[in-house]
């Protein structure tokens, strides 16, 4: 129910319904999932501790609603953005930058995991929900 993988495993779902997605190729997903993870390895070691420490304080604002805090993580993303390398496809950045900006803030504070997760989730599921269908499709074996 709704698990974080990070090792190219799919496993859980999202929280509203079905990406739309038909059937795929398990091995579609790995593919992907192998992409995305090398990149996140680059953006790891260039995300610096005060920007996860930053995020972490208004995910521990309980007076912040779910919209607040995704509203401030999209911009978090948008500010990294700007360090990124413009050959880079912009849509995959920013959907690798907010994974993780997800695992550094629960690395850094585990009770927060759900919380996290979800704000992350929908995050994606508002921003990305086209390019994950897109990228999915477009991947040949």
């Amino acid at each position: 129910d709704d698990e974080l993988q990070t090792d190219g495993n799919r496993s859980g779902h999202f929280r509203n319904g079905d990406v739309g997605l038909a059937p795929t190729n398990e091995e579609v997903i790995r593919i992907i999932a192998a992409q995305l993870a090398e990149i996140g390895d680059q953006f790891d070691r260039e995300i610096q501790e005060r920007v996860v420490n930053g995020l972490v304080q208004h995910f521990l604002n309980e007076n912040l609603s779910n919209e607040e805090i995704t509203r401030h993580m999209s911009r978090v993303v948008g500010e990294l953005m700007q360090a990124i390398p413009s050959d880079m496809e912009r849509e995959k950045a920013m959907l690798v930058l907010a994974m993780v900006l997800t695992k550094k803030i629960v690395n850094t504070v585990p009770f927060l995991l759900r919380r996290v997760f979800d704000t992350t989730v929908n995050y994606m599921n508002r921003q990305f929900h086209n390019y994950i269908v897109d990228m999915v499709s477009a991947v040949k074996l």
